[in-house]
């Protein structure tokens, strides 16, 4: 069925789901940020509480970098199927970076407590949002 069949008319809401332009860079940066998003979100559940100095707080932080990271993946995928932004030169690529900057500094702040890393994660944030 397609998308105006299915009664959505506007072309923002209409994915390339027949053809068309798809952008598998994003397609498969998507994946793999939604993996690893995953992938810390399952080690830090089961090692950081091992780990000395880690408090409730860090765990809740760890948990939030590990769901945008996987949000930001599934939202790559689904970018990279419609047919204007799939070629955009802004929208996925603002995702992707701000994406990766946001959970990976809040990562880096719960584990080495480098406090450089702070501001990086409103700048990822802002970044991630206009995507």
């Amino acid at each position: 069925m397609s998308a105006t069949a299915a009664g959505i008319s506007s072309p923002l809401l209409a994915p390339a789901l027949s053809g068309g332009d798809t952008s598998p860079f994003l397609w498969r940066s998507g994946a793999i940020l939604a993996f690893a998003g995953m992938l810390t979100g399952a080690l830090g559940t089961h090692g950081l509480k091992r780990r000395a100095g880690i408090t409730a707080a860090d765990l809740h932080a760890w948990e939030t970098a590990s769901t945008y990271a996987i949000v930001n993946g599934l939202g790559l995928m689904l970018v990279s199927m419609h047919r204007r932004f799939s070629t955009h030169r802004f929208a996925g690529l603002a995702i992707l970076t701000g994406g990766v900057m946001f959970s990976s500094s809040i990562m880096v702040l719960v584990l080495q407590r480098y406090r450089l890393f702070g501001p990086i994660t409103p700048l990822g944030g802002l970044i991630m949002m206009a995507g």
